[in-house]
């Protein structure tokens, strides 16, 4: 706990359009990691579609704000390895900055800050952080790199533990 600024909650909404790796469709899975931590993170498996629902909340220990988040996604194998579907990473650095900016008591609703997709980074759609009944929730379409097609919807928040450092 000692070098731990805060947790990261990632919520792992759904795939859309995803790369077909069976027959027909695909049963994929979303598996989190980040630079030089251990941990893998690993959403339940979505039987027979290319546009899964998952709606899985896992959360990550931050240690440091420069290091992204990594998202992969895999179509499960029963006889051979687990095929590639495509990656994605995740900036935590604008959702930082909004934290930072020691916010209060805003309207739910209210935009704080603006992402625009780009060359450095994974979105397909601006996105947007948002304040949600005293906290700051960012929603994101991340679009799949080294594959043909796909995009995953992701939301993230922070969360302060006791004990934490935070981010201020």
């Amino acid at each position: 706990m000692e070098n731990l600024l805060g947790l990261r909650r990632l919520r792992v909404r759904r795939g859309i359009n995803l790369a077909i790796r069976d027959t027909r469709s695909s049963d994929s899975y979303v598996v989190v990691t980040m630079a030089g931590q251990t941990f893998k993170l690993k959403t339940p498996m979505t039987k027979d579609s290319c546009n899964p629902e998952w709606n899985d909340e896992l959360t990550l220990s931050i240690t440091d704000i420069n290091v992204p988040i990594n998202l992969a996604v895999y179509a499960s194998d029963t006889f051979t390895a687990d095929d590639e579907m495509g990656e994605a990473e995740i900036d935590i650095r604008p959702y930082v900055e909004c934290l930072r900016m020691g916010l209060e008591n805003l309207p739910t609703g209210t935009v704080i800050t603006r992402v625009q997709p780009s060359r450095t980074n994974c979105l397909s759609d601006e996105s947007c952080c948002d304040w949600d009944n005293g906290r700051i929730l960012q929603d994101m379409f991340l679009r799949l790199r080294n594959v043909e097609c796909g995009e995953i919807e992701v939301q993230i928040e922070w969360i302060n533990p006791p004990g934490s450092k935070g981010v201020f």
